[in-house]
């Protein structure tokens, strides 16, 4: 027994040594594999997103049918009737080849006036614009399709379109009360599938009356659907894109898809009447305001360089001739490589996503749905 405890004695200092090594070991082991796993978290993100960054982004972006749209364009979402048309004017004057426009919007004519005054005093002619418009909800019916195409050109005052967009990816009836309104009654959801939509837009551009079609404020639920029905992929998916809402998974798909992306709201909408109660105010963003000192531009142009260096097309809504010019003006300076955004600027805008969005479609939600499951089901 007094053999045993000395031996016990003598043996305990060797245990406690291996039982300290081994600690030491598990705490490295346990250290290194935090921090690896801390790497996955925050750097692959980052890592992904700087994939995204363009140094010297182009003048336009080849479609995946081979046209070319021009990466910046004049968007006229909530322009005032009487406004239009000189805006449109002053622009394709200006050098603007890219307009963007849509049924709903109301102010086709206008737009189309514009087109034709350019036209006609010989400033521009019809191949050299880039025209977009859009299929509104009430015309998903395959029939109403081409019936709707034609009203628009018919407004526009042109033959064809460059790009034709389904708006949105629901369907009301054609006699929908509240397609104008507000909130949008059950009673007024018609159950088309988006596919049989599709069909009939692909019908449009084997006809020679649409160059190409895509589709807008689609996710990727909504696209990988539609991809798996459709003979001609959709060109373009036109989305709400800012440094609030950066829509990064979304925009890697359509990336990998050879989807372009067009990016309306790029400002933030400013100019919307209705806003919500505490609404952020991009353009007053400190880090906005700071990168625009030290490049000699205005926040605006900061935002539209953050699009463009990622790769998207921005259409930012104007009618005064001072933003009209203002928007060119870092366009050009862009492509001439005067004004560029670092890749360091531009991942410091990047940490201002919080996911948020000027345009909810909160009317256009179904009984008990979510925002969150609008979007996650468009």
């Amino acid at each position: 027994q007094k053999l045993r405890f000395m031996a016990s004695k003598r043996a305990a200092p060797a245990w406690r040594r291996m039982e300290k090594e081994g600690l030491v070991a598990l705490v490295v082991v346990l250290a290194v594999a935090m921090l690896a796993f801390g790497k996955a978290r925050t750097s692959k993100p980052e890592q992904d997103i700087t994939e995204l960054y363009m140094p010297r982004p182009g003048g336009s972006k080849t479609l995946s049918d081979g046209r070319k749209m021009p990466s910046l364009g004049l968007g006229t979402w909530l322009s005032k009737r009487g406004e239009v048309r000189d805006a449109v004017r002053e622009a394709i004057k200006m050098g603007y080849r890219h307009l963007d426009a849509a049924w709903i919007y109301g102010n086709e004519d206008e737009v189309g006036k514009g087109i034709a005054d350019c036209i006609k005093e010989g400033i521009v002619r019809r191949e050299d614009l880039f025209v977009t418009s859009k299929l509104w909800n009430t015309f998903h019916d395959p029939e109403d399709v081409p019936k709707a195409l034609n009203d628009s050109l018919n407004k526009l005052g042109l033959e064809y379109l460059d790009l034709y967009l389904i708006h949105w990816p629901l369907a009301f009836k054609r006699n929908a009360t509240s397609a104008r309104g507000a909130k949008i009654p059950e009673s007024d959801y018609a159950k088309i599938p988006i596919s049989k939509t599709w069909k009939a837009m692909e019908k449009l551009v084997r006809a020679g009356s649409v160059r190409s079609i895509g589709v807008s404020n689609f996710g990727i639920g909504g696209l990988k659907s539609l991809l798996s029905r459709s003979t001609i992929k959709p060109a373009v998916n036109q989305v709400e894109g800012h440094p609030y809402l950066e829509q990064w998974p979304l925009l890697k798909f359509c990336k990998e898809q050879k989807i372009a992306v067009t990016a309306y709201s790029p400002l933030g909408s400013p100019g919307r009447d209705v806003k919500a109660s505490g609404e952020p105010h991009l353009l007053s963003e400190p880090s906005v305001i700071r990168i625009a000192g030290s490049l000699n531009c205005t926040p605006a142009q900061v935002l539209l360089l953050w699009g463009w260096h990622r790769g998207t097309i921005v259409i930012p809504k104007s009618v005064t001739k001072r933003r009209l010019q203002e928007n060119l003006e870092v366009f050009q300076d862009m492509l001439s490589g005067k004004k560029a955004l670092s890749r360091d600027n531009w991942l410091e805008l990047n940490k201002l996503d919080r996911k948020y969005r000027f345009v909810t479609g909160e009317r256009f939600l179904r009984t008990g749905q979510t925002v969150e499951e609008f979007w996650e089901q468009s």
